[in-house]
């Protein structure tokens, strides 16, 4: 990445290395609670990291042939590490190609270009560097200053590895985020197995519909219990609805005899219960909407959720939140950050929304776009009619904990090249800039998502 020069390279240099706050991500609290060594070079950068391989599957790479997952199946991972390496090409241009370049780099210390014929050299250093203390999980964790970093964790996780951290002696802040889609969406394939799951573990009787929002909010609680501050939820069209009888249509669900479309009615009611329940408990919601997931049939059926197929549609937030806003919009201490993978509704729908409701934050760019040019395009839609202090800053929402720092880093020069214009178009002056910067760099994530400083 080129250096920055004059007010954008003053303002990157005084934000460069502030803490991470890392507010919304997928790495594993086991890292954390077991401090043990990572796995070889390509079950830590290649298999894991769905940005890595959906490029080389594009190209007609087998995910067999690098290893990721399948029942029963499994890969040499130094032959995945040289296939990745000789595609290495492929990466040109995009972020991913700037992270893995940062994480052999800045983070690993690897001098060797990669490329087919250093494949193997590359690959010994990287797991010379994985044996030695300094790149443990909690190492690597203290080295980049990460203040806090919330996992994503599925409505029934035990959170037992949440607590063995917090009862350790090491005083890095790990801490889970309340991912309940499994047990509120009825399209989820193990939704009716996971209510009784969800019945079983916190002793309430969800034959009912009382007895089901009892469980769900006493799973809240032990969630808040292990430091949660938010809630997240992946929806593919943006729909919530107020239902007059929740109980009945959710005993239809139970038996089996639901209609098409009174899942999604289910799901949209569900949400406001949330909602409902964020005002209750304080915990922020988030919401990932317009991506149609699991596009692949033929991958999802052979290796599962979450392998490169899932795609950006369109999505209509003004109409889809209606009802959700309308119930509890206006309430008091209710905080909601939205995401989407749909760019067109930054300045037509996000950005009047969040300028004039009081609970809505807007999110980072995400997944698809979370690019130095997308950044660039999030900051030019969304600044002139929301402001600064109605976004949520920047969270790296990502499973590959050593990209961490890189995706900060590259959210902190599209800050200050973003400043620099502002203040070059004389929209405000440096002084401005400089309260400004620290502010998207770290402390709208703070507050959003009510971390503390």
């Amino acid at each position: 990445m080129h250096q920055l020069t004059g007010t954008a390279g003053a303002l990157y240099e005084a934000i460069r290395d502030l803490p991470i706050v890392s507010p919304h991500g997928h790495c594993e609290p086991r890292w954390f609670a077991e401090d043990a060594p990572f796995p070889d070079p390509a079950a830590l950068l290649v298999v894991p990291d769905h940005y890595v391989f959906r490029m080389l599957y594009s190209q007609g790479v087998s995910l067999e042939a690098l290893g990721v997952p399948e029942p029963g199946r499994g890969a040499d991972p130094r032959a995945v590490f040289r296939l990745f390496a000789q595609n290495w090409h492929l990466f040109l241009g995009t972020p991913s190609r700037f992270w893995m370049a940062y994480v052999l780099r800045q983070t690993l210390g690897i001098e060797t270009p990669l490329s087919a014929e250093t494949a193997d050299a590359v690959y010994d250093q990287i797991a010379a560097r994985l044996a030695e203390p300094g790149f443990r999980p909690r190492a690597l964790f203290d080295r980049f200053g990460i203040e806090v970093l919330a996992t994503t964790d599925a409505a029934l996780d035990d959170l037992a590895h949440h607590a063995a951290v917090s009862e350790s002696d090491w005083p890095g802040r790990v801490i889970p985020t309340f991912r309940p889609d499994a047990v509120l969406d009825p399209s989820h394939e193990s939704f009716l197995s996971n209510i009784d799951e969800l019945g079983r573990s916190t002793g309430e009787d969800v034959a009912t519909f009382a007895g089901y929002l009892a469980a769900l909010r006493a799973r809240r609680g032990f969630f808040k219990a292990r430091g949660a501050t938010a809630t997240d939820h992946a929806i593919e069209v943006i729909e919530t609805v107020w239902l007059d009888d929740p109980e009945a249509l959710y005993q239809k669900l139970r038996c089996g005899e639901a209609a098409e479309g009174e899942g999604r009615a289910f799901y949209g009611h569900m949400l406001i219960e949330m909602a409902q329940m964020s005002v209750e408990d304080g915990l922020v919601m988030q919401i990932h909407g317009g991506s149609r997931r699991n596009t692949n049939a033929d991958v999802f059926a052979r290796f599962g959720r979450d392998k490169g197929a899932d795609i950006p549609i369109a999505v209509d937030w003004v109409r889809g939140l209606d009802a959700l806003l309308n119930r509890v919009g206006n309430a008091p201490g209710f905080g909601l950050i939205l995401f989407t993978l749909d760019e067109t509704t930054y300045a037509r729908e996000l950005a009047p929304m969040a300028g004039h409701w009081p609970c809505l934050r807007i999110g980072p760019p995400w997944w698809f776009h979370d690019s130095a040019a997308g950044i660039a395009r999030y900051f030019d839609q969304v600044v002139e009619t929301a402001g600064y202090w109605n976004l949520a800053g920047f969270n790296d929402d990502t499973r590959a904990f050593l990209s961490i720092p890189a995706r900060h880093d590259l959210w902190r020069r599209g800050v200050a090249l973003h400043l620099e214009a502002q203040v070059g178009r004389g929209f405000f002056d440096m002084r401005d800039a400089e309260i400004v910067a620290p502010l998207l760099a770290v402390d709208l994530a703070r507050d959003a998502y009510r971390l503390g400083a």
